[in-house]
């Protein structure tokens, strides 16, 4: 009997939620994960878990079972680590959870670079504008562009992103050049990203905020396809500069009021469970990661 690997169970169960969810993670069946909880249970001769069919609930003797199992795993794991780091090559999967038109543009050429380095690395990266539940979904980390609140999660910067205005030179022939916020308000249309705040954040000259509202020409939740309607002379677009740095070097589009845009800097992050233990190739994954872009990315606009 592996107690150490009833530990590594109970805590996937745990954090996945069930033991169906435990079962698929693990690339097992159900049975055998319900048997090895059970078995657990007797030969502690506690009751860990509450079960019903919907639900499962950790008893006071679980919780404390639990926390105690994570220190145990991470003390052995960074054990290894330790043993291991100087000598042996970077293997294993890593499983990444990343937004759609960044990771495409910006974290594809990154992962491929590691992944030469790296050959014994295997990546299985999920693409995906939605935010990953990362423990319930066995994620080991994901890459989040926002202002993040506080989480469950811990989070490393691993470089600067900032919001920029911008708009195509034909759109302004037609609609004119806004030269303060106020005047945006005068027959401006905006290029809405779906979970932004339908009014924008500037400074006056006397360095107060100020939110202008405008009517939005069109909604889509993938920032390339705003950028791409906004080229199309459709509207102003305030979007992250990673995904329009391009056409503003091609003069394709026009930033506008950049020394007035208020809090405009949201950054790149890699986040991952506060309780799980970080393995050495996630850990050099995003050392890699930080270094790769730096503190001033490629694909910063300099006004």
């Amino acid at each position: 009997m592996n107690q150490f690997e009833d530990m590594q169970t109970f805590v996937r169960i745990v954090e996945a939620g069930s033991i169906t969810k435990a079962a698929e993670q693990l690339n097992t069946v159900k049975s055998a994960i319900s048997r090895r909880l059970n078995q657990l249970e007797k030969r502690l001769g506690v009751t860990l878990l509450t079960r019903t069919t919907r639900t499962q609930t950790l008893t006071e003797l679980g919780k404390s079972y639990y926390q105690q199992c994570l220190r145990i795993i991470e003390d052995v794991a960074e054990v290894e680590s330790h043993i291991h780091d100087e000598h042996c090559a970077l293997a294993g999967r890593i499983k990444i959870a990343a937004p759609l038109s960044f990771g495409l543009s910006h974290l594809s050429p990154a992962l491929l670079q590691f992944k030469e380095i790296h050959p014994q690395v295997i990546f299985d990266v999920d693409f995906n504008d939605r935010q990953v539940d990362l423990i319930e979904e066995g994620f080991d980390l994901a890459i989040r562009i926002a202002r993040l609140k506080d989480s469950s999660l811990i989070a490393k910067k691993i470089t600067s992103i900032k919001l920029v205005l911008c708009a195509s030179p034909g759109y302004l022939k037609q609609y004119g050049e806004p030269k303060t916020p106020q005047e945006l308000k005068n027959g401006h249309v905006k290029l809405q990203y779906s979970s932004s705040p339908e009014s924008w954040s500037f400074r006056d000259d006397e360095g107060k905020y100020v939110h202008i509202s405008i009517p939005s020409a069109m909604t889509a939740n993938n920032g390339d396809f705003l950028c791409s309607a906004a080229i199309d002379g459709q509207g102003l677009i305030m979007s992250p500069d990673f995904v329009c740095y391009k056409p503003i070097k091609t003069g394709q589009l026009k930033t506008l009021l950049c020394d007035n845009i208020g809090d405009n800097e949201i950054n790149a992050y890699a986040v991952y469970p506060k309780n799980r233990h970080l393995s050495r190739r996630v850990r050099q994954l995003i050392n890699y990661l930080s270094q790769y872009y730096g503190e001033t990315p490629y694909w910063r606009i300099e006004h």
